[in-house]
């Protein structure tokens, strides 16, 4: 059973009535929220500018975590415009389509603890939180989008209380299998009040790659800001837009992905809602990602990071700055896409043979963008068992479990989950034995020994 079975409760506290439930209130006016707006076709999702100038338009195509059951059914998947844009007053890129996330994450095919690159990445975070914000049994830490437990699995040894948030069923009950106690909600305000009326506030907040997920953006930092204790701290990690546009990453571009953040549109978000950065790190995670440390913008504790100052001229030495520097990288992408389609052809005139590697969101875009379908790639292999015997949505590829590769002998594998390669690489070495090679699409197509 899990914790929001075992606690279900409603909160009825009108803003006129006295106690903590009419403070915490009272703080939502204060913070300056505004009213959900959902995703429309013309305004910024943040701050309600107009919308109108295109960052990259990859067409349309289906959900990329919506695995089919049939190839049937995968060719009639719904497609939806894959159409960036980015606000002229904020600098937020972000979609232009209306879709509602509840349709998304309610199930959802990503499992985090399949991957032990990312396993290793989420114990050494646990060491460094505990040991630079003193966390310990009397402390409360929790997690936005917890998953499987991933990450969260790594405090209780520790003794520290823990609490993961996480809209998907599926993945909840994986976490509650190994102790790490889930409430399956989407969080935004209406989470944090609920947890504030059980006396819940946090030390720690933790949001990794899950704030570009949320269309309503106000109602998850408003949330924050109201869970986070005085002197508490949230941390996100998040891909870097700088990179995404330096290294052409287009393919972490996806309908599930409704914001692409630079540092400085996370800081405009942020201040909105009275808190503020104060360090960052940048990771090598997802091909290159940002990871935020954030405060109330009235603590004095933490002072601003020298890191922090190196970020932000980076972007600004980079232009992201302005409006011009947002444009023009059609011709890139469209590069990528005539190199890997040539290289395919050519293949298939070789007689050689083509799998894939990584059922991942960011292989759906970069299929999908490419037009690449089963008579390109004769399957994709993946350890997840929920996406095993399903079909890629669109290019309609069989998912299958890895040991197909050491079966048919593939003359080439193409790593969709690139932000992977080298422990994909290294659990596949076993391919050289027939002299297979590694093909990956982006930045630049390249064959690996």
């Amino acid at each position: 059973m899990g914790f929001a079975e075992r606690n279900e409760m409603t909160t009825n506290s009108s803003p006129a009535q006295p106690g903590p439930m009419g403070r915490i209130r009272s703080a939502l006016t204060l913070a300056d929220l505004w009213t959900p707006r959902g995703l429309e076709h013309q305004t910024c999702c943040f701050c309600g500018s107009p919308l109108q100038q295109t960052f990259l338009d990859l067409g349309s195509m289906p959900l990329a975590n919506t695995y089919a059951p049939s190839q049937e059914a995968a060719r009639q998947q719904p497609k939806y415009p894959l159409h960036t844009k980015v606000c002229s007053h904020c600098l937020l890129v972000q979609h232009d389509t209306n879709l509602d996330s509840k349709d998304i994450f309610s199930e959802y095919g990503y499992f985090s603890s399949y991957s032990k690159s990312w396993l290793d990445h989420a114990r050494s975070y646990v060491q460094m939180a505990c040991k630079r914000f003193h966390l310990g049994p009397k402390s409360q830490v929790v997690e936005i989008a917890s998953n499987d437990g991933y990450l969260l699995q790594y405090f209780l040894p520790l003794g520290i209380p823990v609490l993961g948030v996480d809209p998907a069923q599926n993945v909840a009950e994986a976490a509650e299998r190994i102790g790490v106690p889930t409430f399956v909600r989407f969080f935004g305000v209406e989470t944090a009040l609920e947890l504030r009326a059980r006396d819940l506030q946090a030390d720690l907040i933790i949001a990794n790659n899950v704030l570009a997920h949320v269309p309503d953006i106000n109602d998850v930092v408003a949330g924050i800001k109201l869970l986070l204790k005085e002197t508490g701290v949230f941390t996100a990690e998040f891909p870097h837009l700088l990179r995404l546009i330096q290294e052409v990453q287009f393919d972490t571009i996806y309908h599930e992905h409704f914001f692409y953040f630079s540092l400085l549109s996370i800081e405009h978000i942020l201040k909105r809602h009275m808190l503020r950065v104060f360090d960052v790190e940048e990771l090598p995670s997802h091909g290159g990602s940002l990871r935020i440390f954030v405060c109330h913008d009235d603590q004095t504790a933490y002072p601003e990071d020298a890191r922090l100052l190196r970020v932000r001229e980076a972007e600004k030495q980079a232009g992201l700055d302005r409006m011009e520097s947002y444009s023009g990288h059609a011709a890139e992408v469209l590069g990528i896409k005539t190199a890997l389609l040539q290289f395919l052809s050519d293949a298939k005139q070789q007689h050689k043979s083509v799998a894939a590697f990584g059922a991942a969101a960011k292989g759906s875009t970069l299929l999908n963008f490419c037009g690449i379908d089963e008579t390109m790639v004769d399957y994709v292999a993946d350890e997840i068992p929920y996406k095993i015997g399903k079909y890629l949505p669109g290019s309609c590829l069989p998912i299958v479990a890895p040991n197909a590769i050491r079966a048919t002998r593939p003359d080439f594998i193409l790593i969709l989950a690139w932000n992977h390669k080298e422990e994909i690489m290294d659990k596949l070495s076993y391919i050289r034995e027939w002299g297979g090679k590694f093909v990956i699409a982006l930045p630049k197509l390249q064959i690996l020994d």
